[in-house]
């Protein structure tokens, strides 16, 4: 049993860029639970033998969990399916409550590995596309009483470690963080809550297993429900009581009365996430 506070997201909807699979279908299932409207923007139309889902399975997921969904096959660079996410909420919910920056590209290459067209592609995704969907909402966050936007990115942590490993994809994330940061404040005087949520430790996901020592990466990761409850937790939060913060889980949960953290899983030692120091 999971451990969860009631969470009314009735009549409210969230655009998600990404959400087929893992921590962004977690979250998204979530605040369908507690009743949200979901349209995601994801380019996966066709299953990955990789990848296990699709936008289309993940639609099937969310209003079997209680909640509407809508997919969007696209592209977060393409500014027209961008555009497409955001008129298909408005259009069939009626406006834009929650804007979730989920879709990322992974990549840990050192800098005379990366090829420049995946370092693009890092900054085209992470960066250009949370600016790109955050923008797009915008216009309707305005309207809204209970605006969020909710980046997954992590704290700026500036110690060398993380500044010397994969410069390329720190680059993306941080990017992230600090246009997360910089909306809660140019969105301050329209109530417009712009956090950001990172976990603890790795999660077990298909890119953690693919990417970061399959079975045995996974095995030393907390489950994408941490995230999810997580961001429940934050996103039930009124608009003006926090912002302008980059949080991992664990205290977003810890701050909503939730210290056991054992229905998680993993073994331990559980692998902290990356740009995550170890206690």
């Amino acid at each position: 049993m999971k451990p969860t506070t009631d969470r009314n997201f009735h009549g409210m909807t969230a655009v998600m860029s990404g959400g087929s699979r893992g921590i962004g279908l977690a979250i998204a299932t979530e605040l369908a639970r507690g009743g949200a409207n979901l349209v995601l923007l994801a380019k996966t139309d066709s299953p990955d033998p990789r990848l296990p889902g699709t936008i289309h399975t993940a639609v099937e997921a969310i209003e079997t969990a209680g909640g509407r969904a809508v997919g969007v096959v696209g592209d977060v660079r393409n500014d027209a399916d961008v555009q497409r996410a955001a008129a298909a909420a408005v259009e069939t919910f009626g406006g834009i409550d929650i804007c979730i920056n989920n879709a990322s590209v992974l990549n840990l290459a050192k800098t005379e590995d990366l090829p420049l067209k995946q370092f693009d592609l890092i900054q085209q995704v992470n960066v250009r596309g949370t600016f790109a969907l955050t923008q797009a909402c915008l216009p309707h966050l305005k309207k809204s009483q209970v605006a969020h936007v909710l980046t997954l990115s992590p704290p700026l942590n500036m110690a060398t470690e993380w500044l010397g490993k994969h410069p390329g994809y720190m680059l993306g994330k941080y990017g992230m963080s600090l246009l997360a940061m910089g909306f809660a404040e140019e969105f301050r005087e329209y109530e417009i809550a712009s956090n950001c949520l990172w976990p603890e430790t790795t999660i077990a996901t298909a890119a953690v297993k693919n990417l970061l020592g399959g079975y045995e990466g996974t095995s030393h990761a907390r489950s994408p429900q941490i995230m999810a409850d997580a961001a429940a937790a934050l996103l039930s939060r009124s608009p003006g009581d926090l912002t302008g913060q980059t949080l991992l889980d664990v205290e977003v949960l810890r701050d909503a009365g939730i210290t056991d953290l054992s229905v998680y899983g993993g073994t331990e030692p559980l692998d902290y996430d990356i740009f995550v120091d170890r206690a």
